[in-house]
Formats: structure tokens, sequence, C-alpha cells
């Protein structure tokens, strides 16, 4: 135990200030020592203060102040024996350097922190005080003050801070909550509005031709403001008895504008605030003033969802009484029958996206934003807010303008969970008690918590915090955060749950009616459906339902914010119905949220997806990772296959072939029917381009054609009881052997065989035959994956021609029947499947004929140019807009495809670039040997990626091949639009429109030879 203080062990002045907590006590001593002792319980006090430093500092301005007026007696009697005046300047200077400056240059003002002036006064008596001190009658009907002079205006500012002076010191100490202080805040705002309106009648003459009343919007009107706030409003007239209203508007106008100065001009006593009235219909492009009639009619006829939104905290603060009430009778009603209207959903949910978009910022500001930062202010309020307008049109309790009330009423009704509100209202009382703390120290407006350790300590020391202030302070910010973002990603969902789980609970549920509206403003249209769906997935007290029941809140949401919604959960419940009894799925759902989010992104965006996955549920393992989604090597998939169809062929003699190639053949169309899901899924979330896409589900095709191949090859060796007498090749052509297939695409091929010495060509061709019979067979049998559909009338003669024929008969009909479309159509010739040697013999025999020497003639050309002509007036389906089809419209993929062909025709003997079967690259081989300018061949590629695009996501969406542009189907439309990242559908058409047009004038130009 240490000794007690004695004189010579008695610490110096600057150690025992630093033990009283002052961060510089060397400054604070030179402070006492020049200025006024203060006695050592004054001093304590002092340093009890969350900023000692600066509570001294600012109490030897004021008592210095104080002295040179006469007053500094009485100061300091009060100090010592009023303990409470004692306490709430001291908590003021502590806090406040801008407070501190204002007593410092009117210091009788202290007066304002006496028990008595501490007491809250009314609106009314705000009013009246504020009125006076610009020298207005508060009694009259429309008060006028006795000038618009700076003196005028400075007097305002004194007295608008003297009663901000003792509302602070209530505050700070404790007599009043956030409700009070925000309430009265807002109180005193509307007495300075009303005191600036009649310093603008003072100076705009006839201003009694027109009543103008002063609505207060957002924080303002919702009684919730903070200490320095832009002050939210809109302006009504009507002109008076006896006068136009033409002219009353133009005056009522200039007393708006007027008022508007008062309050923001800047004086020798700063500002107050800035007055904004940007709220008003048509924003900062309409009027600044409008009648009561121009009011409803906006309303009634152009006002967007937001903006009734905004009216949701509307309230007469200023000027005419009477018109005021008129107002708000006349908006009230507007705003919940406007929650009925067409586009009532689509806001919603576009608010929503919204306010996702801000919590995901993560800029280093935003991370210490107060009110727009991830789990701030207006994550609370708009997520109320939109609660509010869903389920206020029904309830009339939710109609509060104010947040925490609001937030009260929608817990009573079991619209937000009971924990939820509390933690909200919790979360938000802190962060707003921050904001005011912060706003507090200069008197500007800011929402960001300052990053240098003195703030922060003054801060943490203000609410409470001691013993370890930034620390504390910084950790209890970032867990009320974190509470406001988790709580807000769940916030529309959770009480669905409630809704139809058969759990007991004491808190309030949503009704029915009530969860299905929530539903239908989410973008749910079977709300009835999706609740069946969620009671399925929740029932009961089984571990798989707890962890559904953890996981729908946010999945809702992400299905929310996918094209089809219903589409979403009715997949979501399918796959999980299938995959239920699987430990692993909703332990990797619960525990990877990437991979969540997705499986929510893809049900809720693609039918065809969504279709591959129900046909093997387990595929949902590979969305965890950007690396599980890219497409696998064509080597690796055709070992894979390979594998599968040896591993059944090379069964025990004797066994069934039929059997057996089907057994093999089902194993590679499950292989492809997993690819096409990995690719599917890649394209939707955007990690793979369009030529990415067309090359991968190439190489699935291939190898699926490969493997059947070598199925029906063994099938028939078996039956015939031998080898087969000649060797196979298939010959991918169109969009197969260009390598560009869409999901939706047909393998368009040809069949070669060639017969093994001494074979009788017969037999070899019977036998080939049956090989290529089977091989249609066997990928035309019923399975759990999309059609591989086998066309074979590209070959010579088409339909009437022979289905196989040998390398020899090829080179026959070539050589004496070949047209100049045949030569076009092998352009895009690519005999890679089947046996390598005969591949090779039937790309030699074909180059010539595609890649002529010297090129094509003339007579060619212009016979390629007529056949072209009569496709696009002949093979356009009747009755559709052929400015939309994205194959044979202007513009479209055949527009671009037959340019490129025709320059291969004509110069690939000379350019071996051309020697390609890829669309896009014999365009890029055209430009780099100056035979298509370099712009044209991209304003050619743009529109062909385009249209192919468009037409791989329509098949995404739908599960439905189509070559048109959807536009009759909205919810289609309005998908695939989505899924492309449009942000509407008629940006897409417009955007297609346009890449279109351009092309077709280069294919007018280029393949025409138009000028």
């Amino acid at each position: 135990m240490s000794a007690p203080w004695s004189p010579e062990r008695r610490p110096s002045p600057t150690v025992r200030l630093a033990r009283l907590g002052f961060t510089d006590p060397g400054r604070a001593h030179r402070l006492l020592t020049e200025g006024d002792p203060l006695d050592d319980d004054l001093l304590a006090a002092v340093g009890g203060t969350p900023d000692p430093d600066l509570a001294l500092a600012g109490l030897l301005r004021l008592l210095a102040a104080a002295d040179e007026r006469g007053a500094g007696d009485g100061l300091r009697a009060a100090l010592e024996k009023e303990p409470a005046v004692r306490d709430r300047l001291l908590a003021v200077l502590g806090v406040s350097d801008a407070l501190g400056g204002h007593l410092a240059r009117h210091p009788g003002h202290w007066t304002v922190l006496r028990d008595g002036g501490g007491d809250a006064p009314t609106a009314d008596g705000l009013r009246a005080a504020l009125l006076r001190a610009v020298g207005a009658d508060p009694d009259a009907e429309a008060p006028v003050a006795r000038d618009a002079s700076p003196e005028t205006l400075v007097a305002l500012r004194v007295e608008y801070r003297r009663h901000l002076l003792a509302l602070a010191g209530r505050d700070l100490t404790g007599a009043a909550d956030l409700a009070e202080v925000a309430a009265a805040l807002a109180d005193l705002a509307a007495a300075a509005l009303e005191a600036g309106l009649a310093v603008a009648r003072a100076e705009v003459e006839g201003h009694d031709a027109c009543r103008l009343a002063v609505i207060g919007m957002g924080k303002a009107g919702g009684r919730e403001l903070n200490y320095v706030s832009d002050v939210d409003v809109v302006f009504v007239a009507e002109a008076r008895d006896g006068h136009a209203e033409d002219a009353a508007l133009r005056v009522a106008t200039r007393l708006a504008a007027a008022m508007m100065r008062a309050c923001s001009a800047s004086t020798a006593e700063g500002a107050l605030w800035e007055v904004d009235a940007a709220l008003r219909p048509e924003g900062k492009a309409g009027p600044l003033v409008r009648t009561l009639a121009s009011h409803r009619a906006y309303y009634e006829r152009w006002a967007k969802t937001w903006e009734f939104q905004a009216l949701l905290k509307a309230r007469p603060v200023a000027g005419d009484a009477g018109l005021g009430r008129r107002y708000l009778e006349m908006t009230a009603p507007i705003v919940w029958r406007a929650a009925d209207g067409e586009s009532f959903v689509a806001d919603v949910q576009d608010m929503r996206r919204r306010v996702e978009t801000h919590l995901n910022q993560r800029t280093a500001e935003a991370e210490r934003q107060l009110k727009l930062g991830p789990g701030g202010l207006r994550d609370v309020e708009f997520a109320v807010q939109l609660l509010q307008l869903v389920h206020g049109r029904t309830d009339e309790s939710l109609r509060s303008p104010t947040t925490l009330d609001a937030l009260a009423a929608l817990s009573r009704g079991g619209y937000v969970g009971r924990d939820d509100a509390a933690a909200l209202t919790a979360a938000y009382r802190f962060l707003r008690q921050v904001e005011h703390l912060i706003q507090l120290h200069r008197l500007r407006r800011t929402h960001v918590v300052p990053d240098a350790e003195a703030d922060l300590r003054r801060l943490g020391r203000a609410l409470g915090l001691r013993a370890d202030p930034v620390g504390e302070f910084t950790a209890r910010w970032r867990r009320h955060a974190r509470e406001v973002r988790r709580i807000h990603e769940k916030l529309f969902y959770r009480p669905l749950l409630r809704a139809v789980a058969r759990l007991p609970e004491e808190e309030a549920r949503l009704t029915p009616e009530a969860a299905r509206t929530r539903l239908e403003a989410l973008g749910y249209h079977d709300p009835a459906g999706a609740l069946r769906h969620i009671e399925a997935l929740t029932a009961g007290v089984s571990r798989r339902a707890a962890i559904q029941r953890t996981l729908l809140p946010v999945m809702l949401g992400w299905f929310a914010d996918a094209p089809d919604p219903d589409g979403g959960l009715l997949g979501f419940r399918q796959v999980s119905d299938a995959l239920g009894t699987t430990p692993w799925y909703l332990r990797l759902l619960r525990d990877e949220v990437t991979v969540a989010e997705r499986m929510a992104w893809v049900l809720g965006s693609s039918r065809y997806a969504t279709d591959l996955l129900l046909r093997a549920p387990d595929a949902v393992a590979m969305l965890g990772t950007a690396a599980e989604l890219t497409p696998r090597p064509y080597a690796a998939l055709r070992g894979e296959a390979l594998a599968a169809v040896r591993r059944h062929t090379d069964a025990e003699g004797g066994a069934n072939g039929t059997l057996l190639a089907e057994e093999a053949v089902a194993v590679v169309r499950g292989l492809r029917r997993r690819e096409l899901f990995r690719v599917a899924v890649a394209d939707l979330l955007g990690l793979v381009d369009v030529g990415t896409v067309g090359e991968a589900l190439t190489d699935i095709a291939a190898v699926t054609v490969e493997a059947a191949l070598r199925a029906a090859r063994h099938k028939i060796e078996l039956e015939r009881r031998g080898p087969l007498p000649t060797r196979m090749a298939v010959v991918a052509m169109g969009r197969f052997g260009g390598h560009e297939l869409g999901y939706g695409s047909d393998a368009d091929v040809m069949f070669v065989h060639d017969p093994m010495p001494g074979a009788d060509e017969q037999e070899a061709g019977r036998a080939a035959y049956a090989v290529a019979e089977e091989l249609r067979r066997l990928l035309a049998l019923p399975a759990p994956d999309p059609p591989l559909e086998i066309d074979p009338n590209l070959r010579p003669e088409g339909r009437r021609g022979p289905l196989v024929r040998t390398l020899a008969s090829y080179a026959a009909y070539y050589a004496r029947w070949s047209e100049p479309w045949e030569a076009q159509a092998l352009l895009r010739a690519d005999p890679f499947v089947g046996d390598p040697e005969l591949c090779a013999r039937f790309g030699a025999l074909i180059d010539p004929l595609r890649w002529p020497d010297g090129g094509i003639d003339e007579a060619a050309v212009r016979q390629i140019r007529r056949l072209k002509a009569r496709m696009e007036s002949e093979r356009l389906p009747r009755g559709v807009d052929r400015r939309l089809h994205t194959k044979l419209g202007p513009g479209g993929l055949s527009d671009v495809e037959w340019v490129a062909q025709l320059l291969q025709l004509r110069h690939a003997h000379d350019v071996p670039g051309l020697r390609t079967t890829r669309t896009l690259a014999a365009l890029d081989a055209a430009a780099d040997a100056g035979l298509l300018d370099r712009s044209d061949a991209g304003v050619l590629a743009d529109a062909w990626r385009l249209a192919t695009r468009i037409r791989g996501t329509t098949m995404l969406v739908r599960g439905r091949p189509s070559d048109l542009l959807p536009t009759e189907h909205h919810r289609e439309r309005s998908a695939v639009a989505r899924v492309l990242r449009y942000p509407a559908t008629g940006e897409l058409l417009e955007d297609y429109r346009r890449h279109a047009r351009r092309a077709r004038a280069v294919v007018d130009r280029v393949f025409y030879g138009a000028d």
C-alpha cells in the first residue's frame, strides 16, 4: 500500500492533469496558469467531460468573456453552487467547439442551462421566440419581420443557437432521450423556417397576395432531425381573394426563395442550414411553388413510388396552417392508393436493389459513413419505409412518419420479428447518437466517423465508454453496423417463414394475407404457391427444416433479385427434395454463401439450367468456385467419354450388344448433361464470353458424337460377328463445324466411309449405313438431358441422297454436280470425329472446292447473292418482324456469316488466315489482309456476338430455342434483358437494333456491292 501524499510527494500539476484525463496536460497547465485558477472540484469535473482539453479551453474563454461584460461572478457562483448548470455547461463544452465559440461570443446564454431553462420548450414557444427575434408578431396571421437586413438574420441565428445550446445541454446529460432531441430539433427548425418566412415577407412587396404553406419532408417532416442537416421542404400556395392566381404564384415563388436565403445565407454568425426543395414534383426542374391542384395532378398522374415514399414524412411546418392541413389531407390517401399502381412492385424492387447497391459499396469513406455506409442509418430507414409502403395500404397503424415509431408498429403487427426490431432500434439509436455527437463538435453537416484518435476518444467518452474509449466505441459501432446489415438481408423474408411455420411463438406473425402482399411486392407472381413451397421446406423439427429456416430468409431475397422468383423457389424446393437427405447438400448451402447465391440466380433465371440441375441435382456442388465452372478442355472430355464407352464395350463376349451400346451412351449423355450445366451456369454468371460458350458446346457435342460412334460401331461389329469392313468419320457442318454451337443447336453432320482394302463395297456401305443409323438412334433415345439432334441434310443431294457415302463417291459428286452453295456449305466442314486418316483425306478432298485457286468467278458470286436475297424473302416465318429475327433478319447472324463466307470463297486460296471454319476468325483474317475495313469487321463481329448472346440467353431463360428477340411476353423479355445485364428491356431492343442497323449497312456495301 502506497503512503499518502505529502507536500514532498504531491504529483506535479501536469501529472495530475494527465490523471484527470487531459491529453495535453502541459497546454492545460499553461492555460490555467495564464487564466483563472479552478478549484479542485471544478477541475475534476472538467476532467470528467468527453474532451477535457476542449472543455477547459471553452470554459476559460467563457469566463473571460463573461468578465468583460461584468457577468463573471454570476457564472462562477453557478459553477460552484448549481451542479446541474455546471454539468450541462461542461458537457456541452467537452463535446462542441462550435457551441463553446457561441458562448464566448454570447456569454450571457449560459443561463439557458439552468434547471428551468433546461426544460423542453414547446413548438409554439420556439416559434414565438424566433419570430420575436426578427421583430415579428407571433400572434399575427402572417407575421412580418422588422426588415430583411443582415442584422435581422444575425439575430435569428443567435436566438436559434441559444435554444440549440439549451437542447444540447439536456441531450448530453441524459435529460432528454434521442426521440425527444430529434423532435425538438425538428420543432426548432420549423420555428426558424417560420421566422425566415417572416423575413421574406419583409423583403417581398405584395406578399399578402398569396397564402404560402411550407411542408416539411424527410427528417424535418418526421420530427427526427439531426443537429445539422439540410431541411427538406415542399411549397404549396394559393391566391388570396381578389388576386389572380398567376400573379399570386409569382409572389409566392419570390417568398419561398427569400425564405430559403434567410436560412442559408452566410452572416457574421454563419448560416443555419440549407433549405432543400428538391423533393418537390419534377425535382429541381419543376417550379419551386405549386398550387394544391397542381400538386394533386402531378401525384395522381406522374409521381414515382419513391416520391410517395417521401410523402410518408410530409408535415406542415411553417406558413399558412390551413393550407398545409389541406395539402396533407390531399396527399395522405394518394400515398396508399399509389401503392396499388402497376409499377409498384417493380419500383419497390428497384428501390431495394438501390439499397443493396449502397450496402455493397466498399470505398474508404463508405466504410466510415454512418448514413450511407454498409449497415448505416439509411439501411434502417429505407427498409422501414418500404415495409410501410407494402403493408401500410391495409394497416393504418403503420403510417407513422417517425422511423422508431414505425419500427415499433411493424414489430407489434408481426411484420418485423421482435428480436430484429429490438436490434434495429438499438442500432438506430446508437448510430443517431454518434451522428449527433459528430455534428455537434463543429456544427457541420457530416455523417462520417472521424479516424483521428482524439476525435474517436471524445466520441467514446461522450457515450460513457471510459476504460478504452477508442477501442470500445469502434467495436460497438462495427457490431451495430454488422447487425443492421445482417437483419437487413433477412428483414423482408424472415417473417414470411413465421407466417407458415408450425412452430410455437409468442410474438405476432404475418397474417397469410400480409405474407402474400409482401411476396407480391417483392416480385413473386404466385404468392400463394410461394407460401406453400416455404411451408413444405421449413415444416417440422428436423435438422433439415432448421437449416432451411436459416437459409430461406436470405435465399428468398436472392430469388426476388432474379427474373423469375417463383421459378427459382420452385426449383429450389425440387432440388432440395431430391437432395434433402444427402448430408453434404444443405451443409454446403449453409456454409458456402457463394453456392447458395449462385444457385438462387441460376434457378430464378434459367429454365434450361434448372431442368439440367433437376435431372442431376448433385451438380450443385460445382457452384462453389469459378474454377469449377470453367469449361473443361476437349482432350479431358474426350478421354472421359471414350473411357466410359470402353468400360462397356470391353464386356465379356456374348453380352447383348444393343444393351451395352445404350448403357455406354447413357453414361456419355450424363457427362454431356453435367458439362452443359457447367457452361450454362458460367454463362449466366458472366464468367465466359460468347466465343468460349460456342467452343465449349461444340466440344461437348463432338465428344458425345464420337463416343456414340464408337458404341454404335461396337454394336454393329457384335451383330456382324466381325470387324467393320470400312473406316468411318463424321464431318461436322454448319455451326457444329464452325465451333459455334448454341444451347439449342442441332448437330449438322455428313457421314463418310472408306472400305478396307479387299472389302466388298456394297457390304461396306451397308455396314457404314448401319453404324450411322445406330448412332442416330442411340442419341435420340429418351433420356434426362436435352436432345442432340443429328441432322445429316447438308449432305450431297440432301434428304434424297444416301445417308453415308464413300470418300470416292463424295469426290465424284463434287467433281460433277457441285453447286456454289455446296462449296459455301463446305467452308464450315470440319472432319474431326472418327478415323483420323479418313478425316485428313476428306479435308484434302474438299479444300480445293471451298478455297478454289483464283477464287470463285463472278457468275458464282451473282448466284450466291441471288440465293441470299431469295432466302431473306422466303425463309423468314410469316408474320414476324424481320428486324427482330436474330438469324435471318437484317444485320443478323446470316448476314454476317455470308459476308465472311463470300470473302473466303474469293480469297482463301491466297490468304491462309481465311482457311477457317470460324466466322469471327475469318473476319479478323479478312481485316488483317486488307480485304475488309477494320472498322467494318468490328461492326460485323459486334453484331454477330450480340445476336449469338441473345439467342443463347433466350434458350437459357425459356428452355426452348427461338431466333426472335422476345418482345411479346413481358416476363420473358424482361428476363432476357436482366440476364444480359441490361437495366431495361427497351435498352436491349435499342442496342440490338443499333448493332443490326450498322451491320446491315456493311453487308449492303461489302456483300451486295451497294454504294
